[in-house]
């Protein structure tokens, strides 16, 4: 039994992950220098996903990959009408098979290097190639020019896969040293405060391109031509954003090593780590029946994860598809989704110290739901499935509907959701797993994430062609978010033995 006492109003689990670490031992707070230097990694390395494989990078290589297969007449047998809808559907699939790749090598990998990471030494020097591998990728990505002249459609799959499992590998091994980076009362401030920063590193990014690259295009302001030569025809103002989170990354993460505390085993090789890393997650494996309650909880996890992967994943080209949103209107639906998310970070802490991580997660993934079912109402005629009749609010460039700016609203809910849920995500696992064991849970946790990842799009797929809907398929993803909530109403939010 714990120690620690319980405050009047706030949940037994909510004071329990407080005192997860050795009593009485005082790692520090959010705002001291390990704290900080855990949190600036996300601001440095978070742009990449964001940039990357949400809202600029992807969209516009799926276009390309749609527009090659159209020009080499992969949907001369359709109607005229129907030729960009195949088109964006066929750059969709590729994108989900990039997606899928990346997710099966991770899922048999990334558990055997969170077991490792709990038995070997030095992580800093770890995440430091992992990190490197990440920038080049990512700086190789300027070179996927849309007529095939730098790297080939193929060639520029296996960066994104070789990038993403990178990004995974980094997220696990940092992942494990939150739980050295404050006292225990800290780690889900610092846990959100570390995804708020990543967003908002994102969200500056995001304003740059469209204000010096999108806008000039577009609108011929406030520059009357897209800055530094930048020719948007050949989509560089796109493809810039890989070497951008490149230098990004290697810009800011600096404090993450000269302040953050590596948490690793003193002394230990990473040879013996390894291998029993192995040895230790078959027995985890094996002893399945003696952590009913953790792997229920990945189980939600990895369900609820799969709908807010695919709603984030699929909801800019939903948007541009069937809202007809251009450049302008996306981007200002990335940066104000960047922008609530780094609140979201702020508040998953909040509400994980309110009402414990379970609690909050059900807040939180519930949030996710609700606000998923307030887009599918809107359309270009109506809001509210029909009840509103949509109207003309100025005839301007972007932006001219009450749908569309209620849809641009909806996002910050959204965001706020999304991220709170990552956050109270992670800090329900640390107070979940038994404490020397948190790394090869986080393996886990990394399994639980990325195994299932095509499920998401398949629901989508099979249910837009099922019903000749888009709005059908993107209503498919609530089923992924209902059956996380199930799952996790049946986890049990109590501490592990601390020597197990």
């Amino acid at each position: 039994m714990s120690d620690v006492p319980i405050a009047p109003g706030v949940p037994a689990e909510a004071q329990a992950i407080h005192s997860h670490s050795n009593p009485g031992e005082d790692l520090g707070g959010a705002l001291n220098k390990p704290g900080l230097g855990w949190v600036i990694f996300e601001w440095a390395r978070n742009p990449y996903y964001i940039l990357i494989i949400i809202y600029v990078f992807a969209p516009y290589f799926g276009a390309v990959i749609g527009a090659k297969m159209t020009s080499e007449g992969a949907f001369d047998h359709l109607p005229a009408d129907e030729v960009a809808t195949a088109a964006g559907a066929a750059g969709l699939a590729t994108i989900a098979s990039v997606t899928k790749a990346a997710g099966f090598v991770a899922a048999l990998t990334a558990p055997f290097l969170g077991a490792a990471l709990d038995r070997g030494g030095r992580r800093k020097p770890l995440l430091l190639i992992i990190l490197s591998v990440l920038a080049t990728m990512s700086g190789l990505l300027w070179f996927a020019a849309p007529d095939g002249s730098g790297l080939s459609i193929p060639m520029t799959m296996a960066v994104l896969v070789v990038a993403s499992v990178s990004y995974t590998y980094s997220e696990v091994t940092h992942n494990a040293m939150l739980s050295v980076s404050g006292r225990p009362r800290a780690l889900p401030m610092i846990s959100g405060i570390g995804l708020g920063l990543g967003n908002l590193a994102a969200t500056l990014l995001l304003i740059a391109i469209v204000v010096l690259f999108a806008m000039p295009d577009l609108l011929g302001w406030p520059l009357a031509e897209p800055a530094f030569g930048i020719d948007t025809a050949m989509g560089e103002h796109y493809r810039l954003a890989g070497p951008l989170c490149a230098i990004w990354l290697l810009l800011f993460v600096a404090p993450f090593f000269l302040w953050a505390r590596d948490g690793g085993t003193p002394g230990a090789k990473w040879g013996e780590a390894v291998k029993g890393g192995a040895v230790g997650l078959w027995t985890t494996l094996r002893r399945a029946s003696d952590n009913k309650n953790i792997l229920k909880y990945l189980g939600a996890r990895m369900l609820y994860a799969d709908g807010m992967a695919a709603l984030l994943a699929l909801g800019a080209t939903y948007t541009s598809l069937f809202l007809g949103w251009n450049l302008i209107e996306l981007t200002a639906y990335a940066i104000l989704g960047s922008a609530f998310a780094f609140i979201g970070g702020i508040v998953g802490g909040y509400l994980d110290n309110r009402f414990g991580p379970k609690r909050a997660l059900i807040i939180e993934i519930t949030g996710m739901l609700i606000t998923l079912l307030f887009q599918l109402s809107i359309t270009r005629e109506s809001m509210f499935f029909g009840l509103l009749e949509n109207t003309v609010v100025w005839d301007g460039p972007v932006f001219e509907t009450v749908s569309d700016i209620v849809y641009l609203s909806s996002i910050a809910f959204l965001a706020v959701t999304a991220t709170a849920s990552i956050s109270s995500s992670r800090s329900l696992l640390v107070f979940l797993a038994p404490p020397k064991r948190v790394g090869e849970f986080f393996g886990l946790f990394a399994i639980a994430g990325t195994v299932t990842v095509w499920l998401g799009p398949l629901l989508v797929e099979v249910f837009a062609t099922s019903f000749n809907s888009q709005r059908a398929g993107m209503a498919a993803i609530s089923i992924l978010f209902l059956g996380g909530l199930c799952v996790l109403l049946t986890v049990e939010p109590k501490r592990p033995d601390p020597e197990s």
